[in-house]
């Protein structure tokens, strides 16, 4: 069965972007970036809203080939080409780079592929992220919280019938204040 991973970065007042989708206070150090690499690498599916997807692909399939990329930024565009992804959207009409695009149910999708085998899924997107976190089927969550107060956007957190408790399982400083938790759900 495979683990579903929420992570994502986060204001220290809860929000993964700021009024307007401005993701500006979210610069990355080269140790923090290599972190997401890494993690981009351990990735068994990704699992994209159809405005992430959006971001996310309007940059990395040729970020490698941009006049002064970095080697990490060579390698993380490698690995996030390289990654199987799926797409959740209603409007979106194709894909690329090793991406497959769901129409359907997101939530009856998830349950699906969480009982295949596979490494692990890292889910994005915050509509996406919010119907499962609705559904319970969020197994870790990654925050990567940094030292600013944006004071609105969008959440990091939806609203929930029940609790989720949880259990943290590490801790990680990075340059400029940025500090990584990752929790565990408890079943």
């Amino acid at each position: 069965m495979r683990k579903l991973i929420l992570g994502m970065n986060v204001s220290l007042d809860g929000y993964t972007a700021a009024p307007g989708d401005d993701l500006g206070w979210s610069t990355p150090s080269d140790e923090w970036f290599q972190w997401w690499s890494d993690r981009v690498g351990a990735t068994g599916l990704a699992l994209y809203g159809r405005r992430l997807w959006e971001a996310m692909s309007s940059h990395w399939p040729t970020a490698d080939q941009q006049p002064g990329a970095t080697p990490a930024h060579i390698e993380y565009a490698r690995r996030w080409r390289d990654m199987p992804k799926v797409v959740f959207s209603s409007t979106t009409r194709a894909v690329n780079w090793n991406t497959r695009l769901v129409t359907g149910d997101a939530v009856s999708e998830i349950t699906r592929l969480k009982t295949e085998d596979g490494g692990p899924m890292d889910i994005g997107g915050a509509t996406l992220a919010a119907a499962a976190m609705r559904a319970g089927l969020i197994d870790e969550y990654a925050m990567v919280t940094h030292p600013v107060v944006v004071g609105g956007g969008t959440p990091f957190f939806t609203a929930l019938d029940n609790w989720v408790n949880l259990n943290l399982v590490e801790t990680r400083a990075f340059p400029d204040g940025v500090l990584l938790t990752r929790y565990e759900t408890r079943r």
